[in-house]
């Protein structure tokens, strides 16, 4: 069983900071003591502290539901972008493996192929030339031809 006691307070220090210790009425009480809490508020309490104090408004079993929430979003979005991060990796590394070279062939093979139409061309064009029926350059006018045989003689000379 429990004893309820009224103990008096001898120290007359601690008497006339008591709100509880005055003798006026209790309406007079009420708004000194109201007035006494609202001053007691540390003034280098900071934004972050009183956030941080709100959490006591809100029950255990919401804030350990929305704690559970917020890290398992946390994770999921954490092993996203490391498998992205991994894919990224893995298409670079293979351009750059298997693409590179591709193209460096690729381009190689076009530089030959040219190289082949330009000599073909220049095969062609010294045939023509040889045959002597059908010439490049056409004859210029007044030159004769003498006694069969025919000479190569460049336009402007």
């Amino acid at each position: 069983m429990v004893k309820v006691e009224i103990v008096e307070e001898k120290d007359p220090q601690y008497a006339g900071n008591s709100p509880y210790a005055s003798t006026s009425s209790s309406r007079t009480s009420s708004s000194v003591s109201v007035s006494s809490v609202g001053s007691d508020a540390p003034a280098d309490e900071s934004f972050l502290d009183r956030i941080a104090a709100l959490k006591d408004i809100v029950p255990p079993t919401t804030r350990h539901s929305i704690s559970t929430k917020v890290s398992s979003t946390a994770s999921f979005l954490k092993r996203g972008t490391k498998m992205a991060g991994n894919l990224i990796w893995i298409v670079t590394t293979s351009a750059l493996l298997i693409g590179l070279p591709l193209a460096l062939s690729l381009e190689d093979e076009a530089k030959v192929m040219a190289q082949e139409k330009e000599m073909l061309a220049q095969q062609q064009g010294a045939q023509q030339m040889l045959s002597g029926g059908s010439s490049l350059y056409p004859q210029p006018p007044g030159s004769a031809q003498q006694g069969g045989a025919q000479g190569i003689v460049p336009p402007g000379f």
